[in-house]
């Protein structure tokens, strides 16, 4: 069962997705595809998928490439002691308003500086077990994220948990849907269904 881990902060947002600023050192940080959400006031919770995870350059870290034979220890320190931050984007798929989760754009964006965290393995299940994978046409319409690996991650991860929690057809489900929504879209298909292939599934 896993527990949401809290990743960092919002730097920006929008109500198609927003940016996340965490600490590099930080061991528990989302993988590519992984659900996240951003529980606001008054039981409205949005949801997202990671879908790029972004180490800027500041200049230090530039120079000290440069170095032969750089020192393991001054790598360890400068990932431990210096703040560089990991931006990770999200992309909005959905939201819960009380009890009644949608697989819709959330209707207003989270702020500046509001909390995101990982989803634990029943609020994984509640989403992606909600209505008719709805939440998948925001990933597939979205031409600027890897769109196959991506969905192949998610559906990894979603599918653990829903067989975990005795729906081992969701999987079986989820890829009919893909197949459904991308028939008239060859490429897009077979690009989706290489990674879920490379994937294991």
């Amino acid at each position: 069962m896993t527990e949401p881990i809290e990743i960092g902060r919002l730097l920006r947002s929008s109500t198609l997705g927003c940016v996340v600023g965490c600490r590099v050192e930080q061991t528990n940080a989302p993988a590519l595809g992984e659900l996240v959400n951003i529980p606001l006031d008054k039981g409205y919770t949005i949801y997202g998928l990671v879908d790029d995870i972004h180490i800027d350059n500041d200049g230090t870290v530039g120079h000290l490439a440069l170095i032969p034979d750089l020192p393991e220890e001054v790598v360890l320190d400068n990932r431990a002691n210096r703040v560089v931050p990991v931006e990770v984007s999200v992309l909005f798929v959905g939201y819960r308003q009380g009890d009644q989760i949608r697989h819709l754009l959330p209707p207003r964006p989270a702020l500046s500086l509001e909390k995101i965290y990982t989803c634990s393995d029943e609020e994984l299940v509640a989403f992606t077990g909600a209505g008719r994978f709805g939440y998948f046409r925001h990933v597939l319409r979205n031409q600027l994220v890897p769109t196959g690996e991506i969905l192949a991650a998610h559906l990894r991860q979603a599918g653990a948990a829903q067989a975990a929690a005795g729906h081992p057809e969701w999987i079986t489900a989820a890829e009919k849907e893909l197949i459904t929504l991308l028939r008239d879209d060859h490429a897009a298909l077979m690009n989706v269904l290489s990674a879920l292939s490379d994937s294991g599934f």
